[in-house]
């Protein structure tokens, strides 16, 4: 049994936002009360968290642990500590691996893996096409019957739309998510950052914003025709936000995620040609940047995700033109978001914890995201008050291929507790 006292209980799930105490037991959260007294149980642990802020764990639904493949970059135990140190409880891990997750064989390898080292839930995401070679479907159906829950191309897009529509139908039937990265390959061209006269001063090929539009809009429309849940992934230009504008008081199931990153930083921060700057999509304009705070603001943009990808030391240590693509998240996204949203009055605390927990967990269709009595013990404990700066020599992920490094920031996360196990505590 474990007793949090004192602290301060944000969940929009119940609509808390207040002094609660709150009491866990085998794995779920039995009670949640003003005032619950730990001499009333017996074999009772207890937590005060006084000064601190209670909220259902997060769910990220865009993170790369790299396993099976590339385990010199990440593996599902140390991207999951990572994670939790982040104050996720649930998160999914995309598919662009080696072998690629597209079918049951990989889909039953990959959970082996999880549930022998992640200390949080993992839910591998399928692929939408073999080998994501964009030639063949994977075969969805038979993941689905296994739980998957959703599947994604991410990395690139499935440019066939004949092929994609038929994905996008067969998710309708199995009642999956598709997560989309929208980008048409034909236009990237070898951009490496925005298109713009940033990239112009650094001499460096740019990727224009058209690339993102153009497999958005054929995405909304392929479902809106299919009626699929469709989930836009990282999220990153006005136009984009306009189209997620247009749809939110629809009938459709069409949501959109940003990463902390594209709402923290433009082409315009920069600084040269850093490789730690380059992620996919590429940083925007401030004008992009605008836009993305705006659609948070208004709701356009329901889910805030990481898009955590990491990538060894000696592959960020060159130019952008021959790096890879990404940069690590889960240890920051929520100081970044925290500090850049709601201490500058942006949203709410209230309103951030909808979208990097209960929103989420709803897109996915999963049990998170609340603290309601019976609901599963997943939660975090944070200090919201205290500035730091982020210190990636302290990062759990192996990937330490981040532009934030030494950024003062707002929001450490204390405690994650996984069905109600300690699964992470700040030592500092």
């Amino acid at each position: 049994m474990l007793l949090i006292k004192n602290g301060y209980v944000v969940d929009p799930k119940t609509g808390r936002n207040g002094l609660y105490d709150v009491l866990v037991e085998d794995g779920r959260i039995a009670k949640v009360d003003t005032c619950i007294c730990d001499t009333d149980y017996d074999d009772i642990e207890t937590f005060d968290a006084k000064g601190m802020y209670i909220m259902p764990g997060f769910v990220d639904l865009h993170e790369h642990f790299r396993e099976p493949g590339y385990t010199y970059k990440e593996t599902v135990k140390t991207g999951a500590l990572a994670a939790a140190r982040g104050g996720y409880t649930s998160v999914f891990c995309m598919p662009n691996t080696n072998p690629v997750i597209d079918s049951t064989e990989t889909y039953n390898m990959l959970m082996d893996i999880i549930d022998r080292d992640a200390c949080i839930h993992v839910y591998p995401v399928g692929a939408v096409t073999c080998g994501q070679k964009g030639t063949e479907l994977a075969d969805i159906k038979a993941m689905a019957e296994l739980g998957m829950k959703a599947i994604s191309e991410d990395g690139k897009s499935v440019m066939d739309s004949g092929l994609y529509a038929r994905a996008l139908d067969i998710a309708k039937e199995c009642g999956i998510t598709v997560f989309a990265h929208c980008e048409d390959i034909n236009l990237v061209r070898g951009g490496v950052m925005n298109a713009g006269k940033y990239a112009e001063e650094l001499g460096l090929p740019g990727i224009t914003n058209a690339v993102e539009d153009i497999t958005a809009a054929r995405d909304i429309f392929l479902a809106k025709e299919t009626g699929v849940k469709l989930h836009l992934c990282h999220v990153s230009t006005k136009d984009s936000v306009r189209m997620l504008e247009l749809l939110k008081d629809s009938e459709h199931k069409i949501t959109g995620e940003v990463c902390p990153h594209h709402f923290t930083l433009s082409d315009a921060d920069i600084p040269c040609d850093d490789a730690n700057y380059k992620m996919n999509p590429p940083l925007r304009s401030k004008e992009d940047v605008e836009a993305l705070i705006s659609g948070i603001k208004s709701g356009a943009i329901s889910v805030i995700a990481t898009d955590h990808a990491p990538h060894s030391e000696e592959e960020k240590s060159g130019s952008m033109k021959n790096s890879p693509f990404g940069i690590v998240g889960s240890e920051t996204a929520f100081a970044l978001s925290y500090t850049e949203l709601v201490d500058k009055g942006i949203i709410s605390l209230y309103e951030l914890v909808k979208c990097m927990s209960t929103n989420p967990a709803e897109v996915a269709d999963i049990d998170a995201g609340g603290l309601d009595e019976g609901d599963v013990a997943d939660l975090v404990i944070a200090d919201i008050d205290t500035w730091y700066h982020i210190d990636k020599s302290k990062f759990l992920s192996m990937g330490k291929n981040t532009p934030f490094d030494g950024r003062k920031v707002k929001g450490k996360i204390i405690r994650t507790y996984v069905s109600g196990e300690l699964v992470y505590r700040e030592e500092n």
